[in-house]
């Protein structure tokens, strides 16, 4: 039976969409972490996703022999597009059975989507901004993902160069054992650049302590990743959007802050969040009834031995310079003592070197790689 496409528009369609690779796709693959079904429908809900000021999206589904077999999301960002002077269109959220036929299908609808809307090539995988899900992954399927990334069987990339899609970009992901101590390299660069810039490390104990550096935090994001493939600067509707997000998840022994102590500028910062694989994958991506309770007990239980490193940033005119000496100066031991053994980091662009070789010295594997796509219209 041929395969038929249906565009994914109204609250069904989408719920579809979004359940597809949780309850069919991988629904037995102990590697594959689901979403939070609610927030994944959210990020698609034109009116509650604020990066729908300057992005815009289709998201198709693939049927054959009246099941879903496939999906995939056509987005373009308007601001990216802007700011790096190109008319590029994007797929992100893809997932399909190994069928030709079925890709065909779905990267037809995607590419056609993008040209009618006057792009000149599509690049993917990537959602509407830096902070959703980005690459396929094309090493580590023998690895857990973590929240803030996506599971892919090896099929997918095979299939997806079939179409002509060649390499734009790489990015790594690492795997890192918490030294019980800080090294006494770090202690040594943290107590020199604090005393050399005026630097100091700030500590919070809850989301009142916090707030008067979160646009502080989120302005240094937009300079800091500013260079990095395919960013556009979040808006004050996204920053709050995120906030409201993944504050929930903080656990504040894990979020250190570095100021210029006479400007109370913030001029570095390092995020970490409980790793939630696990209890993602017992609650299938529902709260209710009871996934709200594995999520609990990983967010705030001590028995939880893997930290994500969510987010770290250090401002341009401070790289090179030794500052996130003093981010792992309070993480390690804070880390440590609250139970994590392993930290294991977010894609990490393969060019940037900066970032990559801050865990020289840390014993870290490289355990995973994802690759970002770009084919011309």
């Amino acid at each position: 039976m041929s395969v038929t496409i249906v565009e994914a528009n109204d609250k069904s369609s989408v719920k579809k969409f979004v359940k597809f690779p949780i309850d069919d796709l991988y629904k037995d693959n102990p590697y594959y972490v689901p979403s939070l079904i609610l927030d994944e429908i959210n990020t698609f809900n034109t009116e509650k996703n604020p990066a729908f000021e300057f992005c815009e999206r289709q998201l198709f589904l693939a049927y054959k022999d009246g099941k879903v077999v496939g999906r995939i999301a056509a987005i373009i960002n308007h601001k990216a597009n802007e700011v790096w002077g190109q008319k590029h269109g994007r797929f992100g959220f893809v997932d399909f059975i190994d069928d030709n036929e079925v890709v065909d299908a779905l990267f037809d609808a995607a590419e056609n989507w993008a040209k009618s809307k006057g792009m000149e090539a599509i690049q993917g995988p990537l959602g509407f901004t830096d902070l959703d899900h980005e690459g396929l992954l094309i090493y580590g399927y023998d690895r857990i993902s973590t929240m803030g990334t996506t599971y892919s069987y090896p099929y997918y990339k095979e299939q997806i160069e079939r179409l002509g899609y060649e390499k734009d970009v790489d990015w790594h992901e690492f795997y890192i054992p918490v030294p019980p101590e800080v090294p006494e390299r770090h202690q040594r660069i943290a107590k020199i650049v604090s005393e050399k810039f005026g630097l100091k490390l700030l500590k919070f104990k809850n989301l009142k302590q916090i707030t008067p550096y979160v646009d502080k935090l989120f302005n240094l994001l937009n300079r800091a990743y500013a260079p990095l493939y395919g960013f556009s600067p979040l808006t004050k509707r996204q920053i709050d959007y995120y906030v409201k997000m993944y504050v929930p998840l903080l656990r504040w022994d894990v979020v250190s802050i570095v100021i210029k102590e006479d400007t109370d500028e913030v001029v570095a910062f390092g995020i970490g969040i409980p790793n939630l694989s696990q209890s993602l994958i017992k609650s299938r991506g529902r709260l209710f009834p009871t996934g709200w309770i594995h999520l609990l007990k990983d967010l705030k239980g001590k028995k939880n031995p893997i930290l994500d490193l969510m987010l770290m940033g250090v401002a341009p005119e401070y790289q090179g310079k030794g500052v996130n000496a003093m981010i792992f100066n309070d993480f390690i031991p804070s880390a440590h003592k609250s139970g994590f053994r392993f930290a294991e980091t977010n894609p990490e662009l393969e060019m940037n070197n900066k970032i990559q070789s801050q865990w020289d010295g840390f014993n870290a594997e490289h355990h995973k790689t994802r690759r970002g796509y770009n084919k011309k219209l």
